[in-house]
């Protein structure tokens, strides 16, 4: 049933929404308004953003320093800052920097807005709470929008994050990172292990075409 559904995407609903997001579109999320271009992946037609947006909601964001790598829209740092965290938000693309500008602007919220390549150009700071939502397929980028979808051949985006981590952490840290089951998980348990950290499952959810897990990483010391 799994597999036929996957096909049934593939093959009518994909098409369909590539050709309606090939425009900036609108979107708006509990008052919540975005404006997202054809390069940003877009949170309301994909579970990964709004499932950890769900999970973050959670915890208690008040005073806290936050950071969202890979922030995209901006949807999850936009949330995280009405509910009263500092917030430091980047993104790879400079599309998305662009447009998380904007939408900080139409939504009335202050936040730092990093244009980084994951940890590059982040000023040396440890941040209580961490959150990533990766690309997760093993494939080289080619353009600007693959850099939400592709980590490299051999997962160099994950072997890059474990190796930076460290330093944005501190001994109380909470890291949430997101994973589906399309992804190689053997993979990233190995890299976060070769580098000091394990993975804690702490949330799943089963949706029709795949299934999303959500890991706390975690020192092994």
């Amino acid at each position: 049933m799994k597999k036929l559904l996957k096909y049934f995407v593939a093959k009518t609903y994909k098409p369909l929404l590539v050709k309606y997001l090939s425009k900036t579109r609108i979107y708006i999320y509990q008052g919540i308004k975005l404006s997202i271009p054809q390069q940003v992946f877009h949170p309301g037609f994909f579970f990964s953003t709004k499932l950890l947006l769900r999970y973050v909601r959670q915890l208690p964001l008040l005073q806290k320093s936050f950071l969202e790598l890979g922030a995209g829209s901006g949807l999850i740092s936009i949330v995280a800052v009405k509910q009263g965290a500092h917030v430091t938000a980047s993104d790879i693309n400079p599309v998305a920097v662009e447009f998380l500008q904007k939408n900080c602007l139409r939504n009335e919220t202050r936040m730092q807005i990093i244009h980084s390549d994951l940890f590059d150009n982040i000023p040396s700071q440890k941040f209580d709470i961490i959150a990533i939502n990766p690309p997760y397929y093993k494939r080289q980028p080619r353009s600007q929008a693959d850099y939400a979808w592709c980590c490299g051949e051999n997962g160099e985006y994950f072997e890059r994050l474990f190796d930076g981590l460290a330093s944005y952490m501190h001994i109380q840290s909470t890291v949430l990172l997101i994973l589906c089951d399309g992804c190689d998980q053997k993979m990233i348990q190995e890299m976060a292990d070769n580098h000091g950290f394990r993975l804690e499952c702490v949330y799943k959810k089963q949706s029709l075409i795949e299934k999303n897990f959500i890991f706390k990483i975690k020192s092994k010391e």
